[in-house]
This record gives structure tokens, sequence and C-alpha cells, in this order.
């Protein structure tokens, strides 16, 4: 992998880089939100490794910036000391793909980015298609048949995760774990959110695409 770390506590990035680099993968590295801006625009890695804390502009914002801008899908794998489910949230709505919390273990960072590389989607275009549903991975905006659905964040994400997903169903227990982690809301978290993704994705057309495979998950029909 070539990775790019935007990490300014010099003595975590300088373990982080000769971790990586002892199994063989390559490192950037910036100090700053700027610097690490710019280099992750003009060389895009297969993932980025990014404080929230940055001098500069912080992480939250490199982000942001990142998918405003890059004309392909930069995997994101937030590194943070704050461990609150409100900065989590803020993450990924910036579109972070992973979320790590300071400290942690070097085979977990490693597993980490290995499985955001491996992801179908990395280098890929930012425009995401299943069937008759158009996702922009930039923008978070998704389209049916060319009518844009209106769609709260949350219910924004689950879809997403089920269109990178495709054709594969995705179990609750992993949708659960990618929208709130080890913080999931008391009683059935998904069920409010799914009904909302229905409502928008399903109700106003001929054809389900959101279907539930009993006992197992949910995943999308390309053809309804």
């Amino acid at each position: 992998m070539r990775l790019l770390l935007i990490e300014d506590n010099l003595p975590l990035a300088s373990a982080i880089i000769d971790m990586l680099q002892a199994h063989g993968h390559l490192v950037d590295f910036a100090a700053d939100g700027h610097l690490g801006l710019q280099l992750a625009l003009a060389s895009p890695p297969d993932v980025l490794l990014l404080d929230i804390g940055l001098p500069g502009i912080d992480g939250t914002t490199v982000c942001h910036r990142l998918r405003e801008r890059s004309d392909r899908h930069v995997p994101v794998l937030m590194l943070t000391a704050r461990d609150a489910i409100g900065d989590k949230l803020q993450g990924f709505a910036a579109g972070a793909d992973d979320y790590l919390v300071k400290p942690f273990d070097d085979a977990e960072l490693l597993a980490r980015c290995l499985a955001l590389a491996r992801r179908h989607r990395v280098g890929q275009p930012n425009l995401l298609q299943v069937g008759p549903l158009s996702i922009d991975r930039r923008s978070g905006r998704a389209w049916r048949a060319g009518t844009l659905l209106e769609l709260a964040q949350v219910p924004q994400s689950i879809l997403l995760i089920l269109a990178e997903a495709w054709p594969r169903t995705v179990t609750r227990s992993e949708l659960v774990q990618r929208l709130w982690g080890d913080e999931a809301p008391p009683s059935d978290p998904l069920r409010s959110h799914l009904y909302l993704l229905r409502q928008a994705l399903d109700r106003p057309f001929e054809g389900e695409m959101l279907r539930t495979v009993h006992g197992v998950g949910f995943r999308l029909e390309a053809s309804p």
C-alpha cells in the first residue's frame, strides 16, 4: 500500500511510519492540514490516515475538502483521541470511512488500513451506480432513476454501505457496527432509519430496491 499520514504528534507519527514501512508499505507524511490536503489531492494514496486535531485546518475539514475536490474516492481512516459519539458522527459526516481512537494497537491499525485498501472502491470514481440508483460519494447525494432522494444522515449512510457492498447482503450487526461502532443506541437502532430509507428509496417508485433477507440482513436489488 501507499499511505499518507497527516499527524502533528511527531513521536507518534514516527512510530506509525516505522511500523508501516516495516511491513513493506510506502508512507508519505504531513504534520499539518494544509500540506496534507495538498499531498492527498496531488497524489491520492491508497489510504489516508488522518488525525482530527491538526494545526492549520483540522482533520474534519481536510476530509470534507478532499471529498469536495478529489476526482476519486480516497479511503480515510480517522485517528483521534476523541471518543465521543458526536465526534465520530462529525467525522463520518465529513466523509471518513473508518475511525480509530488513540491509543491503538499497531496490529489493529494495520488491519484497518488493509481492509480499506482492499475495498473495491479504492481509486474508483466518486459516482457509484447500482441499477437505477446513483450515489455521489463526494456530496453524499443519491438519485433513483434521475430523481434526487431526500435522505437524512443515517439513512444516507445506510444506503451508501449497502451500495458499496452490492450484491452482497449486509448483516444487521455489520450495519450497526459501521454506523455506531461500540456506542449503538439502545433498543433497535436500525428500525426507524430503515423505514425512512424505504420511504425515500422505494415508496415513490415501482419495485423495491431495499430487500430484507430474513435472518441475515439487508441488500440492494439492482433490478427491482
